[in-house]
């Protein structure tokens, strides 16, 4: 007969250790917290060791609480994996993820076609998040992140990088204020993600320009909106070349200069840590970084550069 503590006292030691407090422990468990303490307790009663070192507001592992929780974790882990791997078989054609709003409406929505041909058995059940998510606690298989690829316990797949250009509306050319030089941008009105203050002054560092003060500004809460401003002719946003590439090509948006920003930050796919991905999500996932990684299919890059005199990257002048 096997000599095993309390499992569900384990859980707790386990979530007690990665929060670094029994509340959080707790409300991760949907337990309180001296329930978690009192679990804890009945651990150490039946080890016979103490685990943590006791304070008001914080708990702290001893040098025994740390050796054991090594091999916890691991054990725990293996349970989980194995648990998803078992489960995974109920529905290996469904693939349900989260993806960032602006990839999702202006990348991935016009590609669905092609997937839905190459694998017509698979369901994708997709919904837009632009918070991070506890795949713990989510029946979300796989999601789409922004940002710099810097989360913990979660798989990482890098997608594309984020590189902004100026867009706005073709009508904005044909007005009294042309755009010949990235300073000819004071007449105009300069929109901003409100949460990135910063792009247009880094911008306008790259473009070896002043930072000038526009004619007036326009604050949205994301990039999917200042696009979308920009197409109704409100002004010039920053947007990524690769997520408009469709609204270029047709002409609703034009890049009055070619020059990009780096923003040095990505799209990436991601997925719980030592989850084995069913056969549908392999095939979602090597379709996407295929296609992401695949020559422009609207021409769009190829074209902006052929259009600059002189240099692949752009040298300011207007396209």
């Amino acid at each position: 007969m096997r000599q095993l503590p309390p499992l569900n006292a384990l859980r707790m030691f386990e979530a007690s250790a990665r929060n670094g407090s029994f509340a959080a422990a707790g409300k991760e468990l949907f337990v309180t917290a001296s329930a978690v303490s009192h679990q804890i307790k009945t651990l150490e009663e039946y080890l016979g060791i103490k685990l943590f070192s006791r304070s008001k507001r914080t708990v702290e592992l001893t040098p025994s609480g740390k050796q054991y929780l090594v091999s916890v974790k691991h054990a725990l882990n293996e349970i989980e994996v194995a648990t998803h791997r078992l489960t995974a078989s109920k529905e290996t054609n469904v693939v349900q993820i989260s993806v960032a709003p602006n990839f999702l409406t202006r990348w991935l929505m016009p590609r669905m076609s092609r997937f839905r041909e190459m694998f017509p058995d698979i369901e994708l059940r997709i919904s837009a998040s632009v918070g991070l998510l506890d795949f713990n606690q989510s029946s979300t298989d796989m999601a789409v992140y922004y940002g710099n690829g810097e989360w913990d316990d979660i798989e990482v797949h890098f997608l594309q990088k984020v590189m902004l250009v100026p867009v706005c509306s073709p009508k904005l050319l044909e007005g009294k204020q042309p755009l010949r030089d990235p300073g000819d941008l004071r007449h105009h009105t300069l929109i901003y993600v409100s949460t990135r203050m910063w792009e247009w002054e880094n911008w306008f560092q790259v473009a070896s320009s002043e930072y000038i003060t526009p004619k007036d500004s326009l604050q949205l809460s994301s990039s999917q909106l200042t696009t979308a401003a920009a197409q109704e002719n409100l002004g010039v946003a920053l947007a990524d070349l690769t997520l408009t590439s469709r609204e270029i090509s047709s002409g609703n948006l034009v890049v009055p200069f070619n020059i990009p920003l780096d923003t040095r930050k990505a799209f990436y796919l991601v997925h719980q840590k030592h989850r084995p991905l069913t056969a549908a999500m392999k095939a979602f996932k090597e379709w996407l970084i295929a296609e992401i990684q695949a020559p422009d299919v609207y021409g769009v890059e190829s074209e902006l550069s052929a259009n600059v005199p002189g240099t692949a990257s752009g040298s300011g002048q207007r396209q």
